[in-house]
Parts: structure tokens; C-alpha cells; sequence
């Protein structure tokens, strides 16, 4: 049973986000990226998780919150890209969503630059392979306390 439950255990889930953010942003060919959960009913959205360079340079942080598309995420159920426009403080952004049977609604998100189509596809496919990874977390972690709880009920 020990060997089961720190095997089931090696997978953290905020380690996981972070981890999948920074893959994101490679992907995404740029140093920003995240998550952002949506409440059921689709009307607040907020940031879930943020990998950023350090300093944030280009003030995605503050644009996240102030720029209103929290909200265009929060009515979204498709991808969602903006243009990059410095003049106007705009870093460029791409968010599209992340398929989990088991959450809210999530958006996964990279900024920075321009994007197109292929960076869309890709960061697609990267969204459902998110979704995956994070149902199975959530599944070894439930592993996990029934283990422990089997364990702690066994016969001496």
C-alpha cells in the first residue's frame, strides 16, 4: 500500500499547472502563459495560474485584469485571440479552451505576441492534452485518499 500511495503521490497538481504553463508558453513562442477558470454559469472568470518573466516587462498582469477580457473569457466557448498592439499597451493574447469533464470551465492562455491560425491549432491541441493531464492528477489524487483510507481501516 505504501509503495502504491508515493507512486499515486508523485503528481502534484499545482506543480502540474505550472509545468503545463511553462510548456504553453514554449509552445506559444513567447514567455507568458496560464490558466483561467470560469464559474458555471459564465459570468466571472479569474486567473487560475500565471508563468511570467520575472519583473513582469510587459504588464500582462495588470492587462489581465484591467483589459476586460476576463469577461470576453467568461462568455467565451471558443478560442479567443487579440491582436498585439504595443502602442496601446495590447501584448497580444490567445486563449483557448481546455476540455475537463471534471472542472469548471478552463482557458488555457498564452500572450506576448501576434498570433495565427497555426499557433491556435497547436495550442488547441496542447489545451486537450492539458485537460487529460489534469483529469488524471485529480484521479491519483482521489486514488490516493482512498488508498490511505484503506490503509488506515485494514485489519492489524
Amino acid at each position: 500500500m505504501r509503495e502504491l500511495i508515493n507512486s499515486f503521490s508523485c503528481l502534484e497538481a499545482g506543480g502540474l499547472l505550472d509545468r503545463l504553463a511553462r510548456a504553453a508558453a514554449a509552445i506559444g513562442g513567447t514567455a507568458y502563459a496560464g490558466f483561467v477558470g470560469v464559474d458555471p454559469l459564465r459570468h466571472e472568470a479569474r486567473p487560475i495560474h500565471l508563468h511570467g518573466p520575472p519583473g513582469d516587462p510587459l504588464g500582462v498582469r495588470r492587462w489581465l485584469s484591467e483589459s476586460g477580457v476576463l469577461k470576453e473569457l467568461a462568455a467565451a466557448s471558443a478560442p479567443v485571440r487579440l491582436p498585439r498592439d504595443a502602442a496601446l499597451g495590447e501584448p497580444g493574447f490567445l486563449a483557448t479552451p481546455v476540455p475537463l469533464a471534471t472542472r469548471d470551465h478552463t482557458f488555457l492562455w498564452v500572450a506576448g505576441r501576434g498570433f495565427g491560425d497555426n499557433d491556435e491549432h497547436l495550442l488547441s491541441r496542447f489545451a486537450t492534452a492539458s485537460g487529460r493531464a489534469l483529469e488524471a492528477a485529480s484521479g491519483l489524487e482521489a486514488a490516493v485518499h482512498l488508498l490511505r483510507g484503506v490503509r488506515a481501516f485494514r485489519p492489524a
